[in-house]
């Protein structure tokens, strides 16, 4: 029996891959049409190379066959030749995997070793500027003693050339921001990393054995971001229309991507930004080199004209915004934002998630990125997103965020992205169902609008749902703890929290939803015209463009339906929070009602018994019969009233304490609030 899949168990045994199917020839060796792609071991990729049930018969069937019908030499005659021939096609094959796979690795740990150096010499002066920045809002106490004592004197500020290069190695100058170029053909893959001033020049065109250009720009919703989709689509003809899986008008794919971040580094780009931008002593300088290095015909010349007709300011913080991540609860929705409204009005601090609840998800930050698609008809696709994170949750997640931000591509075992160009970097486009930018753009949306998720390492991390779970039920048991000063108030904030980050999973899910549902109306059109044009597949084996929605959007759905549940979970939850914490109240106040009347009928008997002590002690006092004092009664009363009247002053002020600093606070002047574009 052939090793081939029958058609009634490829969709059973499908693998999200894209030509999971492919069929294997009697002498073991694959051709270029059906050799299936590399994959990394996992649970998914073991099961689906196990027999199915019918299978499983049809091989019962045939071995029995076979024990009644002795075997002719015919059936298992294999020559030598053959035999040499394939074992030397194997051997030559995994020696350049492996080769290859050496030298990858070999420069990802020299990259991350550069990265490492850099961004520890970096790290020294954001924690001097944090030192700075956090003494100006020390006491007015520990100011004076600054004067006395060196321990209590404000931090001085890093020099300007160190806060220059910290502020270029969190936002580096857009002219210098990495940028892939990805190159796929018949059986080939190159990958090129570039800067943003170069890019015009890659799109223009492509190597002739190049089936498909990918080139990557992390860019964030603003100027650059817009000018940089305006040029690609007019340097070339629009590809095949999206109409459903885009906005009307506008037939390309765009979708919102969940990530999970570090959150020490998240914090880190927080504090740079705030800090630095309202410094105001860089920003020459850094305008200056903003496009120092940008070799672009048009880019330069287009953000200043989209400025001027949006009316802002191009200069160096109003475009580098665009590559902070977002919080779950920041920014307005897909769809509804253009290039001059980015993140709203932010504050520095970066609070922490009910997520992180979760021990496995203690230092890392759920934050949502855009993520654009734009493609041309000659094979071009740009792809616009700041996303930098975590999008296979692994065991080893504490280990991937510790990693520098640009190294995070180069990791295919963390990264979508990364490992969507390692997945075909071996065979190229000889797997893939159709050889065009349009079934290239369906497995790269679906690969990354899916995530995060820990498929792709065989379930060895909690999903997404899971650890939601189990903060759920953390909080139930937190319902139940004996009463404590405060808990309640941090407790229903938790509550809160929960709530809020699975309301924006749950519509993130819904529009992922929408759109692979839209993709799915657009695929099976360009299905129907390649059957009425007799294209055939350019490999038949390979997973379809519907076939791979059709996975993506079974997944999206899951995680959509779960969330919701634990939605209604958490309200739930809270409101008998509410209703426990509402009877608990009734009872102390009954508790309390007794109290009161004891304490009533003590305060009674002292208003009757304190005018008494005081006339007795008053009046039994005689200061001229005490022996060798020649003090008057006046000397007393200037003593003890002074002394009387400075505590009641100062136990005044320390009971209003409160009270006093809101209203110092509200006469100071108010900061300017920072807004990004």
């Amino acid at each position: 029996m052939s090793g081939s899949v029958s058609p009634s168990s490829k969709e059973d045994r499908r693998h999200s891959s894209s030509a999971s199917g492919s069929s294997t020839s009697s002498n073991h060796e694959r051709s270029p049409e059906s050799n299936g792609r590399r994959m990394r071991p996992s649970v998914v990729s073991v099961a689906s190379s196990l027999p199915t049930v019918r299978e499983m018969h049809d091989r019962r069937t045939s071995s029995q066959a076979s024990l009644a019908t002795p075997p002719t030499p015919h059936n298992f005659s294999v020559s030598s030749e053959e035999t040499v021939v394939s074992s030397k096609k194997v051997l030559t094959n995994f020696q350049k995997v492996a080769a290859r796979n050496t030298e990858v690795e070999e420069n990802r740990i020299r990259k991350l070793s550069r990265c490492n150096t850099e961004y520890n010499m970096q790290k020294s002066v954001y924690n001097r500027l944090l030192d700075w920045a956090d003494s100006a809002h020390t006491r007015l106490g520990n100011r004076l003693l600054g004067f006395f004592m060196e321990s209590h004197r404000r931090p001085t500020l890093p020099s300007k050339d160190d806060l220059l290069g910290l502020a270029q190695h969190y936002y580096p100058a857009r002219a210098d921001l990495k940028v892939q170029v990805c190159d796929f053909g018949l059986g080939r893959a190159e990958r090129t990393e570039i800067i943003l001033g170069q890019i015009e020049e890659y799109w223009q065109s492509k190597p002739d054995w190049v089936d498909v250009r990918w080139i990557h720009a992390p860019l964030g919703l603003g100027l650059t971001h817009s000018s940089i989709e305006d040029i690609f689509l007019h340097d070339g003809q629009p590809g095949r229309e999206f109409e459903n899986g885009g906005a009307p008008g506008w037939p390309y794919v765009e979708t919102e991507v969940l990530n999970m971040r570090s959150h020490k580094n998240f914090q880190e780009m927080r504090d740079v930004y705030m800090i630095l931008s309202n410094l105001g002593e860089l920003d020459e300088e850094l305008d200056q080199c903003t496009f120092k290095n940008d070799g672009n015909p048009s880019l330069q010349s287009d953000i200043d004209w989209r400025a001027g007709h949006l009316g802002v300011t191009a200069n160096y913080w109003n475009l580098v915004a665009s590559d902070m991540p977002w919080q779950l609860d920041e920014g307005l929705s897909m769809g509804i934002m253009g290039p001059s409204i980015g993140l709203q009005p932010i504050g520095r601090k970066i609070d922490r998630q009910a997520l992180s609840i979760h021990p496995f998800f203690r230092d890392s930050h759920l934050v949502r990125n855009v993520f654009r698609c734009f493609h041309r008809c000659d094979g071009i696709l740009l792809t616009l997103s700041p996303m930098a994170g975590i999008n296979f949750l692994d065991k080893k997640m504490s280990q991937h965020l510790s990693e520098p931000v640009n190294a995070i591509f180069d990791n295919e075992n963390a990264s979508a992205l990364g490992y969507i160009f390692a997945a075909f970097a071996d065979q190229g486009t000889s797997t893939w169902h159709r050889r065009t930018v349009e079934w290239f753009l369906t497995y790269l949306i679906t690969e990354v609008g899916v995530t995060p998720h820990a498929q792709r390492q065989g379930y060895n991390a909690p999903e997404l749902e899971n650890a939601y779970q189990s903060v759920i039920q953390d909080l139930k048991r937190r319902r139940h703890a004996p009463w404590r000063k405060n808990e309640t108030v941090r407790l229903v904030r938790d509550y809160l929290a929960c709530v809020d980050e699975l309301t924006l999973v749950k519509m993130i899910c819904q529009k992922q939803v929408d759109l692979f549902k839209g993709m799915q109306q657009d695929v099976r059109k360009f299905e129907t015209e390649d059957n009425r044009s007799r294209r055939s597949p350019d490999n038949s084996s390979g997973e379809s463009m519907t076939e791979r929605i059709k996975w993506a959007l079974t997944l999206v759905k899951g995680r959509h339906d779960a969330t919701e549940k634990l939605l209604i979970d958490a309200k739930q939850s809270m409101e008998a929070l509410f209703q426990l914490r509402s009877i608990e109240q009734n009872e102390l106040a009954i508790v309390s009602d007794s109290q009161n009347k004891a304490i009533f009928l003590f305060t009674g008997v002292t208003i009757v018994f304190l005018p008494l002590s005081f006339f007795t002690s008053y009046y039994g006092m005689n200061l001229s019969t005490i022996v060798n004092t020649p003090r008057t009664e006046g000397y007393f009363w200037r003593l003890c009233g002074s002394i009387a009247f400075f505590i009641v002053v100062v136990v005044t002020l320390g009971a209003f304490r409160h009270y006093l600093r809101n209203i110092w606070k509200s006469r100071r002047p108010v900061k300017p609030t920072y807004s990004m574009v």
